[in-house]
């Protein structure tokens, strides 16, 4: 396979990028993962969070759509978000047999917290990347490497 000059031009940063991105996902996880750990909140219920907070309410068969679960394994979900006070239930008012699924207040300054931490993350990086200095990024990658060694 031939590759175009357009291609060999950008590779090099291009697999610079490849690099930011493996190390930068996994440090996010790892954050991810030590702020979940303090709420006893999962991947998928923290995932879970960030879809009701988009949303008026999600119903179980829109959770467990969205989730790729079944239904029994979305209440599941819910029933443990409940318990923490992250989500709240309601029935719906022309059949009480519907469920809905509401984030609270709780639930919102979870996701609105560790999203921002994110951000603020990404923004950092942004910003060196503007720059153009490879003097200004250079430092990021060496930080996120030795961050992830240190695990």
């Amino acid at each position: 396979m031939q590759i175009s000059e357009e291609t060999a031009a950008v590779e090099p940063n291009a697999d610079r990028l490849a690099d930011f991105i493996m190390f930068a996902q996994r440090s996010f996880l790892l954050d991810l993962s030590k702020e979940l750990n303090k709420g006893n909140v999962s991947y998928a219920q923290f995932f879970l969070l960030g879809y009701l907070a988009n949303e008026d309410y999600l119903t179980m068969t829109d959770i467990s759509k969205k989730m790729g679960h079944s239904t029994a394994a979305a209440t599941g979900l819910v029933d443990r978000l409940e318990k923490l006070g992250y989500v709240q239930r309601l029935h719906a008012a022309d059949d009480r047999r519907k469920v809905m699924v509401q984030i609270t207040r709780k639930g919102i300054e979870m996701v609105t917290r560790l999203r921002n931490s994110i951000a603020e993350s990404i923004a950092d990086v942004m910003v060196a990347q503007e720059s153009g200095s490879e003097e200004d990024i250079q430092p990021i990658y060496s930080q996120l490497r030795e961050f992830l060694a240190s695990r």
